[in-house]
């Protein structure tokens, strides 16, 4: 098992899309990391306090009906939905790229994923450049917290 120190970093939106094309079961998942998360390797829900089974993240691997559409352009938009959880879940909390099973499905409907393998840091870098592809396209579109009501 690699902790965080160990990892390396992807610095860009290429690099994250390589790494799916070679791996199935990749995620990304937002938090202070490896060395913190790995210790129990579960999740709690934060409106109930439940423990649950896996660590919640978010799939990385791209659905059949993307066709040929360019991975990176997905890899973004992944990215971009989610990039609203630093600020949420504080100082410290950052994605990072693991391979690994499903175990379940948490009330979000996120995977909670086990038998976790760190694959590398994202670069802070990277979400501002999967903001700047999102932002191309012809559709207004923001992350998955848009505005509180």
């Amino acid at each position: 098992m690699n902790t965080s120190g160990d990892l390396p970093v992807l610095h860009t939106l290429q690099d994250i899309a390589r790494l799916v094309e070679r791996h199935q079961g990749l995620y990304v998942r937002w938090s202070r990391g490896p060395e913190t998360d790995l210790g129990d390797a579960k999740s709690r829900d934060d409106l109930t306090g439940t423990d649950m089974p896996g660590l919640s993240a978010n799939p990385l691997d791209v659905e059949p009906w993307w066709d040929d559409r360019p991975v990176e352009l997905w890899v973004a938009r992944r990215l971009h939905d989610y990039s609203h959880l630093p600020r949420e879940k504080g100082p410290g909390v950052r994605p990072w790229v693991l391979l690994g099973r499903e175990k379940g499905r948490g009330p979000d409907n996120e995977p909670l994923v086990q038998d976790v393998e760190p694959m590398g840091w994202i670069d802070p870098k990277v979400i501002e450049e999967a903001r700047a592809e999102v932002a191309r396209q012809d559709s207004a579109w923001g992350p998955l917290r848009r505005a509180d009501d």
